[in-house]
C-alpha cells in the first residue's frame, strides 16, 4: 500500500477536483453566473416565445437537432466503452508494450487493470447522463407539441406549461453538461496511464484550461453576459 501512495492520492485529487467543479458550477452562487447558467435563462425565452406562434415546426426541427446531437454522444460513449473493455482485456499485451520504452512505465497487472476499471466507470457514467438527457429532451419536445396556443398565452394554464417545460429544459441540458464533464475529465483520467504525476497536470489541465475556463472566461461566456447587448462591453472583456 505505502509504495502506491502517489497513485491514491493522484485519483482522490481527481475525484476531489471534479466533485468541487461540479458542485461549484451547479449548486454555488458563483455557478449563476456560468455560461450553462446564462444559457438556462434563454431557454425560458425560447419557451416563452415559443407561445406567440402559432406555427411551431422550426421549434420542432431545433428541439430535433438537439436530440440527435445528444444521441451521437450517447452512441459514442458506448464506444469508448467498448474500447476500454477492450484495453482491461489486454492488460499483459498493454503491460509488455510499456515494459519496453525508455523509461519505466510498465504497472502491475493489478494496477493497470484498476486504471481500466476507473476508464469504464467514467464511460458508463457519461452514457447514463447522454441516455437520460435524449430522454428528457424527448420530454420536452412532447411539451412543446403541448403547448397552449397563441390566443391563450396569457391564461394561468399557459403560465404554468411554460415554467413547467423550461424547468424541465434545464434539467435535460444540465445532464447533457455533465455527461460531456464525464468525456472532458476522461482525457485528464488518461493521465493515470502515463504515471500518477501526469494525472495530477492533466487534471488540473482539464479543471482550469478547458472546462473551467469555457464556463467563466471564454468568448462564448462574455457573448452572453446581459450587458454585451447592451453596449458590447462583454465582448470585449471577453478578448
Amino acid at each position: 500500500m505505502s509504495r502506491h501512495w502517489v497513485d491514491i492520492t493522484a485519483v482522490g485529487f481527481f475525484i476531489i477536483e471534479w466533485l468541487v467543479y461540479a458542485l461549484t458550477l451547479e449548486h454555488s452562487a458563483y455557478g449563476r453566473d456560468s455560461l450553462s447558467a446564462r444559457m438556462n435563462r434563454y431557454r425560458e425565452v425560447w419557451v416563452r416565445r415559443l407561445l406567440d406562434r402559432d406555427t411551431r415546426m422550426v421549434d420542432m426541427q431545433i428541439m430535433a437537432s438537439l436530440q440527435n446531437g445528444t444521441a451521437f454522444f450517447a452512441s459514442t460513449s458506448l464506444f469508448a466503452l467498448g474500447g476500454a473493455l477492450a484495453l482491461l482485456h489486454a492488460t499483459n499485451d498493454a503491460i509488455a508494450i510499456l515494459s519496453k520504452l525508455p523509461i519505466d512505465l510498465s504497472p502491475t497487472p493489478a494496477l493497470w487493470e484498476l486504471k481500466c476499471v476507473g476508464l469504464v466507470l467514467i464511460c458508463v457514467y457519461a452514457f447514463f447522463k447522454f441516455a437520460w438527457a435524449y430522454r428528457l429532451f424527448n420530454y420536452v419536445a412532447i411539451l412543446f407539441g403541448g403547448m397552449p396556443p397563441a390566443d391563450r398565452r396569457d391564461t394561468p394554464e399557459a403560465e404554468a406549461h411554460v415554467i413547467r417545460t423550461s424547468r424541465l429544459f434545464e434539467s435535460a441540458g444540465r445532464h447533457f453538461n455533465r455527461g460531456q464533464r464525464a468525456f472532458f475529465f476522461a482525457l485528464g483520467y488518461l493521465g493515470w496511464f502515463v504515471s500518477p504525476w501526469v494525472l495530477f497536470v492533466t487534471t488540473a489541465a482539464v479543471v482550469v484550461v478547458v472546462t473551467w475556463r469555457r464556463q467563466f472566461a471564454s468568448s462564448a461566456w462574455a457573448a452572453m453576459a446581459p450587458e454585451a447587448v447592451e453596449g458590447g462591453e462583454g465582448l470585449k472583456r471577453g478578448h
